[in-house]
């Protein structure tokens, strides 16, 4: 329910949702709160796929993801499955998040800085490659062999959801140190399904997607800041790519490198705009103080309000209206799309024990663990780099646990890899449920213990420092 507050400037009507001027997030903020909420939120609809999948609603949910959906003309028509659209079309706008987050980290953000982002580099490329080695040492040849891209992937949202549960007993820094191995992770991740991961190429419609490729740089050199035709052309770039063998989830990422970092004007001289700005604005109020008559007042707003938007660089404005849509939607029915796994518990030492289960399950849990607590541990005694200020290796390795929570980008690699084989595909999932469920925990246990330990340490020095004084 709105109300009145009455302030010495003027008047203001409170209503949810409507904070402006009062609520003031960093970005870097905005996206811990989004991507903890969002891994939350996450955990509970795996946990109701998993319910329904093993119930007896099981057939039902089945049949309705495999129902047929239409769009298009006459003459051009797409058909998928709900379950395609959902893994085809809403994951795109995911890696279109996905890639305005890399993005930004490499231009401005904890990777941008190539003595500050070393470390992360070293140790999400240790949590990739081992991974990858444990799962094609048992799965060395066959079909199966295709997933050994499934536990190289970090679930960012799972993992720093799972972290945040433990609130001020971790650092910051260990925060910053998990976003950017995770960004790491999601490039690598991107990388292997472009270049692994593709169905036979349809050159045709490669050709079309170059040219939407070709349409997307030019309006970036053109200087063209609004959202809309980016959007427009990125539309296309995604049924062309749909249609040319490559994954369409890749036109996001590839649309999202396009999009311009940099806004239309610079701070300083948005600060000389805005005060010319304020003075008409002040000019035309004095004629008439009702914004609903008085024209010239509201069109001298709406173009304070313009100014504002291009002050901001168009692929973060892009980022922050996506991350909503992505964290609270998005994700959460790809969770319940593919969590959805019935489990055999009367079968459940056969299913541990399949070579896709274990070179899965090993390779998110131990693989994780010793890529990236294993690489820093070499890359700090060698010399290359130092812990970020407040980490200590048992930071690291609870960090390393928690990359183990695949989960998102493991499922839809799955999907890639095992597309062809549902059994395995089975049998993939689980892994990835119960590694995920199994790294979580343990990392969230060994974190607690570790900063139990240093409170502990810290009251005893501080106990011992009292005893020097008197």
């Amino acid at each position: 329910m709105k109300r009145i507050r009455k302030k010495h400037a003027g008047k203001e009507y409170v209503a949810p949702w409507e904070r402006a001027f009062d609520r003031v997030l960093t970005p870097i903020e905005e996206f811990i709160h989004r991507q903890t909420t969002s891994g939350i939120l996450l955990m509970l609809c795996a946990v109701i796929a998993l319910f329904i999948a093993n119930g007896t609603f099981a057939e039902a949910y089945h049949h309705f993801f495999q129902l047929y959906f239409t769009v298009g003309l006459e003459n051009f028509q797409l058909s998928k499955s709900m379950h395609h659209w959902i893994n085809d079309g809403l994951m795109a706008i995911f890696f279109l998040v996905v890639g305005l987050e890399l993005k930004r980290e490499l231009l401005v953000g904890e990777l941008a800085d190539v003595k500050q982002a070393l470390l992360p580099i070293i140790a999400a490329v240790g949590g990739m490659l081992v991974p990858a080695l444990i799962y094609f040492a048992i799965n060395p040849s066959g079909h199966t062999a295709d997933g050994w891209g499934i536990p190289m992937a970090t679930d960012i949202a799972f993992a720093l959801g799972a972290l945040a549960l433990l609130g001020k007993r971790v650092p910051q820094s260990l925060l910053m140190f998990l976003i950017a191995v995770a960004i790491v992770d999601d490039l690598g991740a991107v990388t292997v399904i472009a270049l692994f991961y593709t169905e036979t190429l349809n050159l045709m419609a490669l050709g079309l997607a170059v040219l939407f490729i070709v349409l997307l740089v030019f309006l970036n050199l053109w200087g063209v800041r609004r959202l809309a035709p980016y959007l427009v052309v990125g539309a296309f770039l995604w049924v062309a790519m749909l249609k040319s063998g490559i994954h369409a989830t890749l036109a996001g990422v590839i649309l999202a490198f396009i999009i311009p970092m940099k806004p239309k004007y610079d701070p300083k001289r948005f600060l000389s705009l805005i005060g010319s700005s304020v003075d008409t604005i002040k000019d035309a109020y004095r004629k008439n103080e009702n914004i609903l008559i008085n024209d010239a007042l509201r069109s001298k707003v709406r173009a304070l309000g313009n100014g504002a938007y291009l002050v901001q660089a168009p692929a973060q404005v892009l980022e922050s209206q996506l991350h909503l849509f992505t964290a609270y939607l998005v994700i959460p029915i790809f969770a319940l799309a593919n969590a959805g796994v019935a489990i055999d518990f009367a079968n459940i030492s056969n299913i541990i024990v399949h070579p896709v289960t274990m070179g899965i399950g090993l390779g998110l849990v131990l693989g994780k663990l010793i890529g990236i607590a294993g690489f820093t541990w070499i890359a700090v005694k060698a010399g290359l780099c130092n812990l970020p200020k407040g980490l200590n290796m048992n930071h690291i390795i609870g960090v390393a646990f928690m990359g183990g929570i695949g989960f998102t980008m493991s499922i839809f690699i799955a999907e890639l890899g095992f597309a062809s084989h549902p059994e395995d595909l089975l049998m993939a999932k689980t892994g990835i449920l119960f590694a995920s469920f199994t790294a979580g925990i343990t990392g969230f246990i060994w974190l607690y213990l570790a900063s139990k330990t240093s409170e502990t340490e810290t009251e005893m020095s501080a106990a011992t420092a009292a005893d020097v004084k008197e």
